[in-house]
């Protein structure tokens, strides 16, 4: 469930490289040769309660960058939103406004766009995911109303609807390979009061056959935002992440961090202490995401303000375990953008069906306001120069990890 509050809408949202986290599941499976069991105590572990020193990384000594600001000449191509989905030659966005998916290219020229908006067999109603085989030509939109996907070329040809499993959110969808992708169900009820499992399924892409599924069974908790005056809000929380030819599964109710393999086995890397159900007010781990060798992920502070009706925004820290398996409070810079401080979590990445990519979106009011002050340098100074802040979209810069 999505809530808008209190101006704050309440949704918290691989790799090139494989050394890091091979060695972990390495020493997974070396511990494991003389246990039955996995002990948590071997595995890396944040502290919510601790205050980690901060790590800064200078974000183009880990990755290539470009600045791309997508053409809006054209008025058909003019858009309110963001990118939905980046992919090797072409970044897809969705207009919330007039309801069109736009295709632009990597250096931001337009290339199609269709709108295939309303209530029939073949059209969507409400988007909430949106990924892109570009081989293919298949665009894959997930609509939360139908909890279906509907498949067209990027012209907007209808190609097939995929219906999902009850209860599924598509919000989440996860391109897994060339034949499927993931959802998962929210959490079902083995009585009228308590939990037992969230479901994973992984889906065909060519005809909505359920391939595999995983029951990940999560504790007695809710995370949910609480108060006196009745307001209680379920934030969104990112429970997939693809990473190189598997992928991470996640329930905040139960601590752990899973890596899910094609060979179906299921690998715990990642846990938080204390335990979220001990915790008050509560505090939970994000999902995490392994990019160039090391792993982003988030603690979110769930609290209320009692002098106020509404629930305040989430309190997150971002944090970044790096290869030698120590972690760290991220500050994330850039050399072109002088005093901005950047962040990576799994909101950024899961938008690119690139394994070692993610995007930034920078805010163009923000960029004239800093090139007055003279913090722009390089290409991104360039480019901004060239644009007014009450005519153009923003300027998005993408990531693409060494």
């Amino acid at each position: 469930m999505y809530y808008f509050v209190g101006g704050y809408f309440f949704i918290l949202k691989v790799m090139k490289n494989y050394c890091f986290l091979c060695l972990i599941i390495i020493s997974i499976f070396t511990a494991g040769c003389s246990s039955n069991e996995q002990k948590k105590e071997d595995l890396p572990f944040i502290d919510v309660r601790k205050n980690y020193p901060v790590k800064e990384i200078i974000l183009t000594d880990i990755a290539n960058l470009s600045y791309v600001h997508l053409n809006t000449v054209d008025d058909e191509y003019l858009y309110k939103g963001t990118i939905s989905n980046v992919t090797k030659n072409s970044i897809v966005v969705y207009d919330e406004y007039s309801r069109s998916i736009l295709f632009f290219s990597k250096n931001g020229n337009p290339k199609s766009r269709f709108n295939r908006f309303g209530q029939g067999s073949e059209e969507y109603l409400y988007v909430e995911r949106i990924f892109y085989d570009e081989e293919k030509d298949d665009v894959y939109v997930g609509d939360t109303m139908s909890k279906s996907v509907l498949v067209y070329s990027s012209k907007g040809d209808f190609k097939r609807k995929i219906n999902l499993p009850p209860k599924t959110s598509v919000y989440s969808m996860v391109s897994f390979n060339d034949q499927s992708f993931y959802v998962y169900t929210g959490k079902t009820k083995t009585d009228l009061t308590s939990y037992s499992y969230v479901t994973f399924y992984q889906i065909s892409k060519e005809n909505g056959a359920v391939l595999d599924s995983l029951e990940l069974p999560v504790n007695e908790v809710d995370v949910l935002f609480k108060s006196d005056q009745g307001i209680t809000l379920e934030p969104f929380i990112t429970r997939m992440m693809k990473w190189a030819d598997d992928v991470f599964l996640y329930n905040p109710e139960n601590d752990t961090v899973f890596l899910y393999a094609q060979n179906k086995s299921l690998i715990p890397v990642l846990y938080q202490i204390p335990s979220v159900q001990d915790t008050e007010p509560m505090v939970y781990m994000s999902n995490c995401c392994e990019i160039g060798g090391y792993m982003f992920f988030d603690v979110v502070n769930l609290y209320f303000d009692l002098n106020s009706s509404l629930p305040k925004k989430p309190a997150v820290k971002h944090y970044v375990l790096d290869k030698i398996n120590k972690i760290f409070r991220q500050k994330i810079v850039l050399p072109d953008y002088k005093d901005k401080e950047f962040f990576i979590h799994s909101e950024i990445i899961y938008r690119n069906n690139v394994s070692n990519g993610c995007f930034f979106e920078l805010d163009l009011y923000e960029l004239k306001q800093a090139y007055r002050e003279n913090k722009l340098s390089g290409k991104l100074k360039e480019l901004v120069s060239t644009l007014n802040e009450d005519e153009d979209n923003n300027v998005f810069m993408l990531v693409e990890f060494k």
